[in-house]
């Protein structure tokens, strides 16, 4: 069984200073008092968070080692008080720490979860993931990116959540979203290409999904163009793509991805469980979110940089090795009309060549497509 991830007291691991009630008129000499008050607790609370990351940090470079709480206490210059009130507090959010008269402690697991010391622990990525925000719960990590890139959040920035609240899909259908079960999380991307060539990223984040789940649990899925991921015929993954941009250039895009990791049937509506599944349901196990979750991260890194330096041709081909979409009988919904026919190809810029019983080929470059196998 995998340690339980528990929820933490704060929401976000960032800190935010208390504001005002909008139109409430504040002394200003009270403000400045009150003001005063809340660095010094921020700064009171920053300490002792991070003294707790040492105690951590500690414990996780001598993992299956005991540690006494004096050594602890010596050596990070804190008091056996504060190493005492620090495991304590480690142990409610998850992870597993034994203690032993005359031998001290030992960090025995650590929990599933996408607390940010513990994604940063294992990540591999060079940039991706480095600015992380975590939540325990928020409505929609999309929304959440979008007002961070508009903030000028740096290229790389990464939200993931271990519930959303308010999910979403493409044509703003709902997301199921359960807590500790998925992986839910939004990039912050600046690239630089014309506007015309942002939809390419959904292709790419799709080969990078593809690429760290076969990695990480030996489940090959198929990519249904445009954006979903399928396993056993079945929904198992979403992409959300959400760009700002001038008419010759990209500000910034939002790349949202939703993995059902450890859904169990009942996790889902009667109306969307006959189209979706979980990788749990897939592989009759529960999978680890946490390093499948990095595995992501660097794949869609290694892409996203070729990407940049090479065009899009690698990423065609290798999203033409993955597709399921290819060679079959389609219908095609673009919310303007319904076209029917075989899916050729994608051309170079990501859109799909369909084929109708005439011979007539009509290009898509978004729409909604529905499989009929040949």
């Amino acid at each position: 069984m995998l340690p339980r991830c528990k929820k933490r007291q704060s929401e976000i691991t960032t800190w935010i200073f208390p504001g005002t009630f909008p139109g409430k008129y504040v002394n200003p000499l009270e403000q400045e008092i009150v003001d005063n008050q809340e660095k010094e607790d921020y700064n009171i609370s920053m300490a002792i968070e991070g003294s707790k990351q040492q105690v951590l940090e500690f414990l996780r470079r001598h993992r299956g080692e005991y540690i006494s709480g004096e050594d602890l206490s010596r050596d990070l210059a804190i008091s056996r008080t504060a190493v005492w009130k620090h495991i304590q507090s480690l142990r409610q959010e998850g992870y597993r720490i034994d203690a032993q008269t005359r031998r001290g402690y030992c960090l025995l697991a650590t929990p599933d979860c996408f607390y940010p010391e513990e994604v940063t622990a294992g990540l591999e990525t060079a940039w991706l993931g480095r600015t992380l925000y975590y939540y325990d719960e928020v409505g929609s990590t999309n929304q959440v990116a979008k007002e961070l890139a508009d903030d000028g959040a740096p290229e790389g920035t990464v939200i993931v959540a271990e519930c959303q609240t308010g999910g979403r899909g493409r044509r703003g259908r709902s997301w199921i979203s359960p807590a500790r079960k998925g992986i839910w999380f939004s990039v912050i991307l600046r690239p630089r290409v014309a506007p015309v060539q942002a939809p390419q990223l959904t292709l790419l984040a799709a080969v990078a999904v593809v690429a760290a789940v076969r990695e990480r649990t030996g489940l090959p899925l198929g990519i249904k163009w445009p954006n979903d991921l399928l396993a056993g015929g079945r929904k198992v993954c979403g992409i959300l793509t959400e760009i700002k941009a001038e008419i010759d250039a990209v500000e910034y895009i939002v790349l949202g991805i939703g993995l059902n990791a450890n859904l169990e049937a009942g996790d889902f509506s009667p109306e969307v469980s006959p189209q979706a599944t979980s990788l749990y349901l897939e592989l009759g196990r529960p999978v680890e979110r946490l390093p499948l979750f990095q595995r992501i991260l660097s794949c869609l890194e290694k892409w996203y940089e070729r990407w940049q330096d090479e065009g899009f041709a690698p990423v065609r081909e290798a999203w033409k090795e993955a597709s399921i979409t290819l060679g079959q009988e389609v219908r095609v919904n673009s919310w303007r009309e319904v076209f029917q026919g075989v899916a050729l190809d994608i051309d170079d810029e990501g859109s799909l060549l369909v084929r109708d019983a005439g011979g007539r080929i009509r290009r898509f470059n978004s729409g909604e497509v529905s499989l009929r196998p040949v």
